[in-house]
């Protein structure tokens, strides 16, 4: 099929909110392109803590609006793709010399009915002193405390299952591929792209441009649409750290820390606990960004101040960070700097429209996509309104949502599969696990193995359905397999890639 080279509206940026409008859009019947220079998800949307959340520390900075739709949105995101997608309950200890215990109570009050909470259970006081799983890890200092819901996310799968619905839908989704230029010609635009591996280039006409740019949208408006806004973007580094489990059970804690900031402990991909974020203003590239020692120490010194088991950098056997691309609205520090997302729109009345994104957070993505087609569709008269709130996301078609369930069937349906690798397959991949192991028979059917419970079968499938190129994508973004293999193992996914030959696109 020949390439189309006009379309209603061009999307730059494959983060969460780039793909999220990309979808919207596709499902409103609007002809869509959108272009990634890296990987999807290869920056802030795959740096984050990996929450679907309201945000309780945000009330105290009185985001009443932001931390409502963020709690609606977390009962959306829930039904939408339970397999990426499953409640938590946080464990937040009292440290009485930060906040009082009424002001806590009073805020996880607001927190349970600010969104209308109809699926996750409520908050409630706990006594920590007393012998139990949630109070057993901390040091005796900690007697009472708090638990309230919130929800995990695999946040790189949820950015590749909207970019999926968006082709699904009819969108053309092109990553390694840069904008390079676009130029506003009478009611449309010019936009130049250059395919960063093959170093080709192509020209296609948009009636609308979205940068979703990330920590680069103010870069994009500047240097590749020549674009002055009165909005800017206040860059600020979040940085996490991977250490062996420090506590058994499914709970994260949620730990306030003397500077009045929290940080979050969370079990993480079964062995692990992920601990994080720090909040720190950030000047360099997004691109190179990466956690300080300094960082490290911040976040030790807070998980020792509660845990009984005491962490050294020497325990961090990963760490990662990302640059959240905030809009700049002049607070004082980071972490005041607000979370809600602004757009700036420019066009209309015979010129092209221009819409760029400005902040956000990976929980009100869906509704930011929205409210970017409300005010896109008056000047593209969209075939179909609003439609996102209650479509799953592919593989989240589970019957009841019940992921429990599905995944005992699926157990059934595939015996011969080690029940840690049909576990992750299942979460990975929801109903459309079903690809990768259709008419195979055993292990012996799935190719080549490349070491833990990684084989031949899931990187074709990654590389024909899910845009992977590198072993990188596979690793740390389509999975978090590179904390599971060792080096040698990591070494034979990449020379897999070398060995690879041109497969067929999604694109």
């Amino acid at each position: 099929m020949a390439k189309r080279e006009r379309f209603d509206l061009v999307v730059v940026g494959g983060g969460i909110n780039g793909v999220g409008i990309a979808r919207d859009a596709a499902g409103r019947g609007l002809s869509v392109l959108l272009v990634e220079r890296g990987d999807l998800a290869s920056h802030t949307s795959s740096g984050s803590s990996k929450l679907i959340h309201g945000g309780l520390r945000y009330l105290e900075h009185y985001e009443f609006r932001l931390v409502r739709e963020a709690l609606i949105e977390r009962e959306v995101l829930l039904k939408a793709a339970p397999h990426i997608i499953w409640p938590l309950t946080f464990v937040l200890p009292h440290s009485p010399e930060q906040r009082p215990a009424w002001l806590i109570r009073l805020g996880l009050f607001l927190y349970d009915h600010l969104g209308g909470r109809k699926i996750l259970p409520a908050s409630q006081a706990v006594d920590l002193a007393a012998a139990g799983t949630y109070g057993d890890p901390l040091q005796d200092w900690v007697k009472r405390g708090f638990t309230y819901s919130d929800c995990w996310v695999m946040d790189s799968r949820l950015v590749v299952l909207n970019a999926i619905d968006a082709v699904e839908r009819g969108a053309e989704v092109l990553t390694r591929t840069e904008c390079t230029r676009a130029v506003r010609e009478d009611a449309g635009w010019r936009v130049e792209l250059r395919d960063t591996r093959a170093n080709t280039t192509r020209t296609v006409e948009a009636r609308a441009l979205v940068n979703a740019a990330g920590p680069w949208v103010a870069r994009f408006l500047e240097e590749n649409l020549g674009h002055q806004s009165m909005k800017r973007v206040r860059l600020v580094k979040g940085s996490h750290i991977v250490v062996k489990k420090l506590h058994d059970g499914d709970h994260p804690y949620i730990l306030q820390n003397t500077d009045k900031r929290i940080v979050f402990v969370i079990p993480y991909e079964t062995d692990y606990s992920l601990i994080g974020t720090t909040d720190v203003d950030y000047d360099g590239d997004p691109a190179e960004v990466r956690i300080t020692p300094a960082e490290t120490d911040y976040l030790c010194a807070v998980v020792n101040r509660y845990f009984r088991r005491t962490i050294t950098p020497a325990d961090v056997v990963w760490s990662y960070a990302g640059v959240r691309p905030l809009y700049d609205d002049a607070s004082g520090s980071a972490s005041a700097v607000t979370r809600d997302y602004v757009f700036d729109v420019e066009g209309g009345g015979g010129r092209a429209p221009l819409l760029s994104v400005f902040g956000g957070k990976i929980t009100t993505y869906r509704k930011l996509a929205e409210h970017a087609l409300q005010r896109l569709c008056p000047l593209l008269d969209c075939p179909k309104g609003d439609w996102t709130a209650t479509a799953p996301l592919p593989g989240g078609d589970l019957p009841s949502g019940d992921f429990a369930a599905f995944l005992a069937r699926f157990r059934a349906d595939y015996p011969w599969l080690p029940a840690a690798l049909a576990t992750r397959l299942a979460r990975s991949y929801g109903s459309r696990a079903t690809a990768i192991l259709d008419g195979r028979q055993g292990l012996g059917d799935l190719g080549q193995h490349l070491g833990g419970d990684l084989y031949e079968a899931e990187l074709d499938h990654l590389v024909a359905n899910e845009w992977a190129m590198t072993a990188e994508d596979v690793l740390w973004r389509r999975s978090k397999l590179g904390l599971h293999l060792d080096a040698v193992a990591r070494r034979r996914v990449a020379d897999w890639f070398d060995r690879m030959t041109a497969k067929p696109s999604v694109a």
